[in-house]
């Protein structure tokens, strides 16, 4: 991949054939983030496509998806750099058995002990190693994190670079490309913002929704493909708590598609509403509703061109 020769519609086009159906907004976002450069930070509803892209852009450019699952209390010894303990146990050991220890000072030893050769490189620090292809590196659901580790990335998304105060700093020659997605479960802090393009994944047009349920559910019907997709847009206008993401919809055309159905009504949707609703109340929400005129709604949506 040349970056010279990118552009948003290369790009579009490029995640295209990767099964990735992007708008125009996304595509460009993506492009200025290669051509500069630059980190980028996805938000948006979980399911809408965020993590998939950062798989995607690895299947494109051919380079490693590094993936760093953020999670509540995560620090830069499983996000960055630990030392290995256990081999540093067993040579300071070897050293005092053998002598080494004594003949060489206790300097000498502690020196050797926090060699490049006991690090044990987590994500980070792996996605800054020299690599024939740039890295993507992912850093998915960073609102997940503490505001503590948030700072720490600081010097990575501006510098791509790591210090590690035993060794010194680590700098990537090349930067990887740098994905970054967070759910809005908490707001991320500015600092991290001015450091990355920013883009809000907005759940996809009704069109592009039915067009990636064909790609990604191949035995599904166009009937059913369209009333799927139809019905997932009137749910997310119900103001749930979780609304339904693309990855829901793909789930719930998988499970109609297998139960051999090629339309829907009442029953089965009522027998699969748990595959696209996952909280109890966004159910009650929408069977109180009128599941027969939220169904009805849908289906008069479907027959739009």
């Amino acid at each position: 991949m040349a970056d010279s020769n990118l552009s948003p519609g290369t790009v579009a086009a490029a995640l295209d054939q990767q099964g990735y159906l992007c708008d125009t907004g996304l595509a460009t976002a993506v492009f200025l983030s290669l051509s500069l450069e630059r980190p980028i930070l996805l938000e948006g509803e979980a399911g809408v496509g965020k993590t998939e892209l950062a798989k995607v852009l690895a299947r494109w450019t051919g380079g490693e998806l590094i993936r760093l699952q953020c999670y509540e209390g995560i620090d830069a010894n499983q996000a960055v750099y630990d030392w290995d303990y256990s081999r540093q146990l067993l040579h300071l050991r070897a050293a005092e058995a053998s002598g080494e220890a004594r003949d060489s000072g206790a300097e000498v030893l502690e020196n050797e002990l926090y060699a490049e050769r006991f690090l044990v490189k987590r994500a980070v620090l792996r996605a800054l190693e020299p690599a024939a292809t740039r890295p993507v590196l992912l850093i998915d659901e960073i609102d997940r994190a503490d505001d503590e580790f948030e700072a720490y990335l600081l010097e990575v998304l501006s510098d791509y670079q790591v210090t590690i105060p035993e060794i010194g700093t680590v700098r990537a020659a090349v930067p990887p490309i740098v994905v970054l997605t967070s759910n809005r479960t908490r707001d991320v802090h500015d600092a991290l913002k001015r450091r990355c393009l920013y883009h809000w994944v907005e759940h996809p047009s009704f069109d592009r929704e039915v067009e990636i349920v064909r790609r990604r559910v191949t035995d599904v019907s166009d009937q059913l493909a369209r009333q799927v997709a139809a019905l997932t847009e009137t749910m997310r206008g119900l103001h749930l708590y979780k609304p339904p993401g693309i990855a829901e919809t793909i789930d719930w055309a998988t499970a109609l598609a297998r139960l051999g159905a090629s339309t829907i009504d009442e029953s089965l949707v009522r027998a699969t509403l748990g595959t696209v609703l996952k909280y109890r109340e966004d159910q009650e929400r929408v069977t109180n509703n009128g599941l027969d005129q939220v169904i009805k709604q849908a289906l008069q949506r479907s027959l739009v061109a």
